[in-house]
């Protein structure tokens, strides 16, 4: 049985902890919210400029580009070759939100064993479990969403690197895929594989009818020819889709620090209650001790 003090401390402790991970549950509530509106505010854009493009490619069907078609390469034995960009967080404390997506990868890995897969890894949590695994890392990009705030020029800075990646005859990438955690809710976080490049799975959108789709393949009026529409847009759609993704990102690990924080808090709660409830009778057997010691000391006298 341990002694009063040591209960004592121990409650102290905890009372402590539970102190800090209530501070937690507040700071993450608070850029949820905001987090949330910039991802709400950003699917619209993100979705209209998928229609578009996929609209003027169905208009332009002689345009091939790399980055729209892909790479038309020749050889029988010749494995695949992928690139998996992982978006995971740079800090812990946030539930299974970095366990799920480290698990979705190691199923994309299962999967796709038959071809040759490099990982760029966005996020310092990722970069930690995967530098000690037996797989290819081509490129790290820690601090991205660090501070639970996403940059434009970020996601520039890791779109231009998987274009150059993909377009490079030296790695011969056959296609590109991004995996990041979609937010629903504050509870609820889904892993998603994404096709990155090539981007020509435009011209199919996931759950769109057919009467939709001819409804929306309007007439465009171009300016300029369809090599410089594509050769400036395509860029601009992956870099967006990897905005997109990052927001995604930071409002489903706040949404998981937040609820892990709250679970945190009452785990604690329950603690310090079954350590005062401890503490009570430990209390209690001693005045209890003390008081027999008195009485048969003076019977003894």
């Amino acid at each position: 049985m341990p002694s009063l003090q040591d209960l004592r401390r121990r409650v102290r402790a905890v009372k402590n902890m539970q102190q800090i991970t209530k501070a937690m549950k507040m700071v993450a509530a608070a850029r949820l919210r905001r987090a949330q509106e910039r991802v709400t505010a950003a699917r619209p854009y993100t979705r209209k400029m998928m229609q578009i493009l996929g609209d003027a490619a169905r208009r332009a069907p002689d345009y091939k580009d790399p980055l729209l078609t892909g790479h038309q390469r020749e050889g029988e034995n010749r494995r695949e070759h992928v690139i998996l960009a992982l978006v995971t967080a740079d800090k812990g404390l946030c539930g299974g939100f970095n366990t799920n997506l480290i698990k979705a990868a190691q199923e994309f890995l299962k999967d796709n064993a038959g071809s040759d897969i490099e990982l760029v890894l966005i996020g310092r949590k990722g970069y930690d479990f995967f530098r000690r695994r037996p797989v290819e890392i081509r490129r790290e990009h820690l601090g991205v969403t660090g501070t639970g705030k996403v940059n434009a020029s970020d996601a520039g800075v890791i779109a231009r690197g998987l274009i150059a990646d993909f377009k490079s005859e030296e790695s011969q990438v056959d296609r590109v895929y991004l995996l990041y955690n979609e937010f629903k809710s504050v509870l609820s976080q889904r892993p998603v594989v994404e096709q990155l490049l090539p981007v020509g799975h435009i011209e199919e959108t996931e759950g769109e009818l057919p009467a939709t789709r001819a409804e929306t393949l309007v007439d465009y009026v171009y300016e300029q020819p369809a090599a410089e529409i594509f050769g400036e847009l395509l860029p601009k759609l992956v870099e967006n889709q990897i905005y997109h993704a990052l927001l995604e990102s930071v409002a489903s690990e706040l949404g998981s620090r937040m609820t892990a924080m709250d679970s945190a808090s009452k785990n604690a709660g329950e603690v310090i209650d079954k350590l005062t409830l401890v503490m009570n009778r430990v209390r209690q057997a001693k005045i209890t001790r003390e008081i027999i010691e008195v009485v048969s000391g003076a019977e003894a006298l």
